[in-house]
């Protein structure tokens, strides 16, 4: 969770409103669903080796990625799992090291998020549920990014607030309030604030859609 997410505005648009660089990404809106290609906003590193520059911290700046973390090799078995699209547990060691290091944190922009509904039509199918924020028409879910064969990434997921609840969901993204302060405290704060973060959108800044 989420299964899907739209995030409606073109790349400029999307620096702009989070005070990133876009380069030349060529992101001009959509659908983004499992193991696609996404733009993520990071103060880190696109590559886990070599050194940091000296003296300077790194230009915040968009990114493509790919949504899907490869799961550790133990767990394949016969066959390559899939990707590892949410984080439900931030001290696993799987993800605490890169959590720990904020370079390795990102902010993953969207303008809703779709999940799965428990009950289903007379078709027999699943309701879907998209959701969006009302007070902040792009907004910046948790992320997390590892690099191996692929460059990666996943979104943090925390206990569900009553809108998701009602949807018959047990956990949410998490969704970081509309301000310059909690994005730069996910980006560049050290593990113990930012997980401060790690709490239920409010229902009512939320609306479906």
């Amino acid at each position: 969770m989420p299964t899907l997410y739209r995030l409606d505005a073109d790349a400029a648009a999307i620096a702009a409103a989070f005070g990133a660089r876009a380069g030349d990404d060529p992101w001009a809106g959509g659908t983004i669903a499992p193991g696609t290609f996404a733009p993520v906003v990071t103060a880190g590193r696109e590559f886990i080796a070599g050194p940091r520059p000296a003296g300077r911290p790194l230009a915040t700046r968009m990114i493509p990625r790919l949504w899907g973390v490869p799961p550790p090799p133990s767990t394949w078995g016969e066959a390559r799992r899939d990707g590892i699209m949410t984080v439900r547990n931030p001290d696993s060691p799987f993800w605490i090291g890169n959590l720990r290091n904020a370079e390795f944190r990102c902010l993953v922009p969207a303008s809703a998020f779709m999940v799965w509904g428990k009950a289903r039509d007379a078709q027999g199918r699943r309701h879907r549920h998209w959701f969006a924020c009302a007070d902040q028409p792009l907004f910046a879910m948790a992320g997390v990014w590892k690099d191996s064969e692929v460059p990666s990434f996943a979104i943090l997921t925390c206990e569900p607030n009553a809108a998701l609840r009602a949807a018959g969901r047990e956990a949410m993204p998490v969704i970081l309030p509309a301000d310059t302060e909690a994005r730069q405290t996910w980006l560049h704060a050290a593990w113990a604030g930012a997980a401060n973060l790690i709490a239920p959108y409010p229902s009512s800044s939320m609306r479906a859609v």
